[in-house]
C-alpha cells in the first residue's frame, strides 16, 4: 500500500507541523506504517487557537442563524455519505475495527449525527419566559460558548469526531480538535471534507500530535473557553486540574466497568449473543463494554456453556474481510496490557474458561490480535472486575437476588453503563432505576441515538454527549431581567434615590 501523507487543518488551510516532525500510522493487522502525518508542537496548537478565537469573535460563524449553520452540517453529512467506502477503509486500516462495523455502525452514524445537530438547534437554543413576583419581563438566552477544545480517544474515531464537532459549531462554537496520535487518520480525511464543504477558515481546527504535550495546551489555554474531553479517567482528572488554571468549563465522558445482569427469567440465547456484542465488539475497546457479567445462579451453568459454544466460533482475522468477526487490537502496548491483566486474574483466582492468548495462526502473526478471553468464578473485588481492561475480556459473577446484582454492579468507581436482561418489566424498571449509571440498556445493547442523551455517573464523568443536553453543554445560559414600569422609578431603585 503506498503510504499517504496528511497534513493538518489550521486556519482553513492544510499544513504541516512547523518543526516538519511526522507520526506515522500503523495499521494493527500487520503491523506495517500506512501513513505520516504530523506531530505538532505548542507552537502550533497556539496558532489553531488562535484561528479560532478569531473565527469566533470577528468572524460570520456565530452570527449566522442556526439554519445557516445546519446547511453546512447537511453538506458535511451528505459528503461523508457519498464517501462511505473510502472512510470505511481508511478506519478500519487506522484503528482495526472490523470492516463491518465501520461500514455499517461508524460512518453512517457519523452522517446521522451530523444531519441531527443540523436542524435540531432552533429548537433547542430557545430561551424562555419566566413569570416573576414583580412588573418586569424575565427571559434567558442560549449562547455559544466560544472557543472549545476537543480531544477524542482512539476507539471511535470518526463516529467521537461526529459526536464533538457537530453539536459545537451547529450552536456557532469553534474547535480546535485533537485525535489520538494512535488513530488520526478519520480526522484529517474529515478536514477534507469540511473543506470541501466550504466551511469557512477557523471554525474548525484539527491538530494531531502528542497528547501529553498539545492536550495540555488545549485544556490550559486561557483563549480557550471549553475543554471537553472522550478518554481514561487518569486523562480526564488531568484535565480538570489543567482546566481550573482559568476555570474554563469542562465535559469529561470518561471509562467505564460496566454491569451486564442477566436474571434467571431472561432469553438466554437473546442474552448470550447480547453479551458478546457487549463485550466483543471492536474488540471490548469500548468504555461501554459490558466487562462484568451478574448471572444468576440458577441459569449460570447453561449461561456459560453457551456462551463458550458461541465465542469458540468467532472469526479471528483480516480486518478488512467482511466475514471477520475479531480483528487486531489497536497497538502491540494494548495487547501487552492485556496479557497483564490477565495474568494478574489468575493469581488472585479467577478460573479462565476461555482464550487468554495469541492466536496461534501464521496469517495473523504481524498483527496485533489476541483471543477473546472469558473468565468465571470471578469476585466483584478483584482487579479484573474493578478495574477496565478496555479490551475483549469477560468476567464472570453470580448473584442469587435482585438486590445483590444491583449491589454487585453498584460497587464500582466507574458508572457508564448497564444492561439489563429479564421479561419482567417491573424488574427490569427496579433495576434501572437503582443502578449508578448514566445509561442502562434493557434486553438490547449499544442503541446509541443522536436523539438521546449520553453520559456517566462517577469516576465515569459528569457531561452528556447527543440528544438536547449534548447540545447544550455547548451554550452558556444568560438571564434578562427588564423593568417594565412606565411611570415612576422602579421599586429597587428607591433604596439610593437622593
Amino acid at each position: 500500500m503506498k503510504k499517504e501523507n496528511y497534513k493538518m487543518l489550521i486556519n482553513g488551510s492544510f499544513v504541516e507541523a512547523e518543526s516538519k516532525q511526522t507520526l506515522s500510522s500503523v495499521n494493527p493487522s500487520t503491523g506495517q506504517i500506512i501513513a505520516e502525518f504530523p506531530k505538532a508542537s505548542i507552537k502550533d496548537v497556539k496558532k489553531a487557537i488562535a484561528a479560532a478565537r478569531e473565527a469566533f469573535d470577528n468572524g460570520e460563524w456565530p452570527k449566522l442563524s442556526n439554519y445557516e449553520r445546519g446547511q453546512y452540517l447537511i453538506k458535511i453529512a451528505n459528503l461523508i455519505k457519498e464517501k462511505a467506502q473510502h472512510l470505511a477503509e481508511i478506519e478500519t486500516k487506522d484503528s482495526g475495527k472490523t470492516i463491518k462495523e465501520t461500514t455499517f455502525i461508524d460512518v453512517p452514524t457519523a452522517a446521522n449525527v451530523f444531519e441531527y445537530f443540523a436542524t435540531c438547534a432552533d429548537q433547542f437554543m430557545r430561551g424562555k419566559t419566566i413569570p416573576v413576583p414583580a412588573n418586569e419581563l424575565n427571559y434567558t438566552l442560549r449562547e455559544p460558548v466560544g472557543v472549545v477544545a476537543q480531544i477524542i480517544p482512539w476507539n471511535y474515531p470518526l463516529l467521537f469526531l461526529a459526536w464533538k464537532i457537530a453539536p459545537a459549531i451547529s450552536v456557532g462554537n469553534c474547535v480546535v480538535l485533537k485525535p489520538a496520535s494512535l488513530t488520526s487518520l478519520a480526522a484529517l480525511e474529515l478536514a477534507k471534507i469540511m473543506d470541501e464543504a466550504g466551511l469557512p477558515k477557523g471554525v474548525v481546527n484539527i491538530v494531531t500530535g502528542s497528547g501529553s504535550e498539545i492536550g495540555s495546551e488545549l485544556a490550559s489555554n486561557k483563549d480557550v473557553d471549553k475543554v471537553s474531553l472522550i478518554g481514561s479517567t487518569s486523562t480526564g482528572k488531568k484535565v480538570m486540574k489543567l482546566a481550573s488554571e482559568n476555570i474554563k468549563k469542562v465535559a469529561l465522558e470518561l471509562g467505564g466497568k460496566s454491569a451486564n445482569i442477566i436474571f434467571d427469567d431472561a432469553d438466554i440465547e437473546t442474552a448470550v449473543n447480547g453479551t458478546m456484542t457487549a463485550i466483543f465488539m471492536n474488540q471490548g475497546q469500548m468504555c461501554t463494554a459490558g466487562s462484568r457479567v451478574l448471572v444468576h445462579e440458577k441459569i449460570h451453568d447453561k449461561f456459560v456453556n453457551l456462551l463458550l459454544e458461541k465465542v469458540a466460533k468467532l472469526k479471528i482475522g483480516d480486518p478488512l474481510e467482511h466475514e471477520t468477526d475479531l480483528g487486531p487490537l489497536s497497538s502491540d502496548k494494548q495487547r501487552d496490557k492485556v496479557i497483564e491483566s490477565i495474568e494478574a486474574a489468575k493469581k488472585e483466582g479467577a478460573k479462565l474458561v476461555f482464550g487468554g492468548k495469541t492466536p496461534k495462526d501464521s496469517k495473523l502473526k504481524d498483527g496485533f490480535y489476541f483471543e477473546p478471553t472469558i473468565f468465571d468464578s470471578v469476585k466483584n473485588n478483584m482487579a479484573i472486575a474493578q478495574e477496565e481492561v478496555f479490551s475483549l475480556v469477560l468476567s464472570i459473577i453470580t448473584f442469587s437476588s435482585l438486590e445483590e446484582a444491583v449491589s454487585i454492579a453498584n460497587d464500582s468507581k466507574y458508572g457508564l453503563a448497564g444492561i439489563i436482561w429479564t421479561n419482567d418489566v417491573k424488574k427490569a424498571h427496579v433495576v434501572a432505576s437503582g443502578l449508578k449509571a448514566g445509561t442502562i440498556w434493557v434486553n438490547t445493547y449499544g442503541g446509541f441515538h443522536a436523539q438521546m442523551p449520553f453520559g456517566g455517573y462517577k469516576q465515569s464523568g459528569f457531561s452528556k454527549e447527543l440528544g438536547e443536553e449534548g447540545l447544550l453543554e455547548y451554550t452558556n445560559l444568560k438571564a434578562v431581567n427588564m423593568d417594565l414600569t412606565i411611570d415612576g422609578m422602579p421599586l429597587v431603585c428607591h433604596w439610593f434615590n437622593k
